[in-house]
């Protein structure tokens, strides 16, 4: 230590008592290797305080009174015309102090340290986890439940349902034949296409009106398909409400209104979206459906969709039509009244 090295030579005489009913002596201090050392006038060493245990009585006044760390009864009295002395003795004091280890700080620290943890957990883990949970409990029926009213949430700018009863008799072919579940069409949805918690897939009526065939209505019904075995729809809203609104369905099986009018808004907001390629098309050759009419419905010159024309799985093969002629125009007129 720097600081002992430069005291190493300071003597002073002081003034001792080894307890409270013995007599005071005097004595010489001087500094020894990180101890205070305490001898006679003969120079003979009557006892030694480690300097990490000597502690002060009268801080800021003289004569200054020191005793070893828990033992006030001991005590080494300086006179003022010693300051050198008492000044090492005080700067060696703060040095073995400040090397000290602080319980306060470490515990501080500790604590710092669990709470960001716990905040790392809470930001990192539990968003994942809560929705892993929910998706593992939350039943079909709600599912349908919820998907029912987002829908109707979706209607208020979309339009209520097209509910012609010819046309939709029609439709439910149309979804039976694609293995597809319940399928709804809105008169002026944003988007061509998408799909909801519970299962049903949600069609703009313009993909019956505009097309000829129901290939197209039935390409966009495989990609809604694809996507949904890709990603549960349900995990997919819940990643984009609120964490509370997580808790909410998980701990009442209720989602507010207001959440749904959100997440609502966001689906009408991200324009259609391409299944994935593969398995897309894999889907198109199992239903024995060209893909090709899906693909140049999605981009009329064929540039961006190129792959599910050069891939098409029925190019070159007479295939059976979706529906009956008959129904295809209950459908086309489902919107009609």
């Amino acid at each position: 230590m720097t600081a002992l090295k430069k005291y190493a030579r300071l003597e002073a005489t002081a003034l001792w008592r080894a307890g409270p009913e013995v007599q005071r002596r005097e004595v010489i201090v001087s500094i020894g290797d990180a101890t205070l050392v305490i001898s006679d006038l003969k120079d003979q060493a009557l006892t030694h305080w480690s300097l990490a245990a000597v502690d002060r009585a009268n801080p800021g006044t003289r004569p200054a009174i020191f005793h070893p760390d828990g033992d006030p009864s001991e005590t080494l009295e300086i006179a003022d015309n010693e300051a050198e002395m008492i000044d090492a003795i005080e700067t060696l004091r703060r040095v073995v102090e400040r090397g000290r280890p602080k319980p306060g700080r470490l515990r501080l620290f500790g604590v710092m340290t669990s709470m960001l943890l716990v905040l790392a957990l809470a930001v990192f883990w539990l968003p994942g986890a809560l929705q892993d949970h929910t998706l593992r409990v939350v039943p079909v029926v709600k599912r349908v439940s919820i998907g029912a009213s987002l829908l109707r949430q979706i209607e208020r700018v979309s339009g209520l349902a097209c509910t012609n009863p010819r046309g939709t008799t029609a439709l439910a072919k149309l979804g039976t034949r694609l293995s597809a579940g319940p399928l709804v069409v809105l008169p002026a949805m944003t988007r061509a296409s998408l799909h909801l918690p519970g299962g049903t897939v949600v069609l703009n009526k313009t993909l019956f009106e505009d097309y000829e065939s129901p290939d197209v209505a039935g390409g966009y019904i495989l990609s809604e398909l694809v996507q949904r075995a890709d990603s549960d729809p349900l995990r997919d809203m819940l990643a984009v409400i609120s964490l509370r609104e997580n808790f909410r369905l998980l701990t009442t099986g209720e989602v507010s209104d207001a959440a749904l009018e959100s997440y609502a808004e966001h689906l009408m907001s991200l324009g259609d979206q391409q299944a994935a390629l593969d398995p897309l098309i894999a889907r198109f050759e199992a239903e024995n459906l060209h893909s090709t009419p899906y693909a140049l419905a999605r981009d009329i010159t064929g540039e961006t969709t190129l792959a599910l024309i050069e891939g098409d799985p029925m190019a070159g093969k007479e295939t059976a039509p979706l529906i009956s002629d008959a129904d295809w125009l209950r459908v086309q007129n489902i919107c009609g009244g």
